[in-house]
């Protein structure tokens, strides 16, 4: 049985903004440093620490913009994130089963549930291989799992609801 971790695979989370002051925010790119997943017998298994989410860079017109945040900045980003959007105290874990991993070089739709923030849902990811990965793209709707984007100066400044999740893992762990 197939497995990977935080060593061995990647787990990234993209955030956008919105809103009239949208200027003074930054879309992010965030990185979970507490997962593991496996493969067996076409089933999908993935627990994530909700806890270890690390704020890596914001993001301008989809690039890296590593200047645009401080240390202290993504240190309080994370905090913001662990506490008061997904509540990770009480919801440490999220957690995603699923059906559908075929042979590699194939591109392929996997369906599952996802339990976030004490909610479970439907999940559909999108598979294919690049060389010697196997990249999943998915996209989450935070208000399906009861989270509340994260929003400031009375609305005008803040997260839109779906965020993109990419998980990238080598074909043999």
């Amino acid at each position: 049985m197939p497995t990977w971790d935080a060593e061995t695979a990647e787990c990234l989370i993209f955030t956008y903004k919105e809103g009239l002051l949208s200027r003074a925010a930054h879309d992010l790119k965030i990185g979970v440093t507490r997962f593991d997943l496996s493969v067996d017998k076409g089933e999908v298994t993935a627990s994530f620490d909700a806890r270890s989410l690390r704020t890596i860079t914001a993001m301008k017109r989809g690039r890296e913009n590593p200047s645009a945040l401080s240390r202290t900045d993504r240190e309080t980003i994370d905090e913001r994130i662990r506490h008061a959007v997904l509540h990770s105290d009480r919801y440490p874990r999220i957690v995603f089963s699923g059906r559908g991993v075929p042979e590699p070089a194939q591109a392929w739709t996997t369906t599952g549930r996802l339990t976030l923030h004490g909610e479970d849902r439907p999940l559909t990811a999108t598979i294919r291989t690049e060389g010697e990965l196997w990249i999943a793209r998915l996209q989450i709707d935070q208000n399906a799992f009861g989270i509340t984007p994260f929003k400031a100066m009375m609305g005008t400044l803040r997260i839109k609801p779906r965020v993109d999740v990419i998980v990238r893992c080598t074909l043999s762990p």
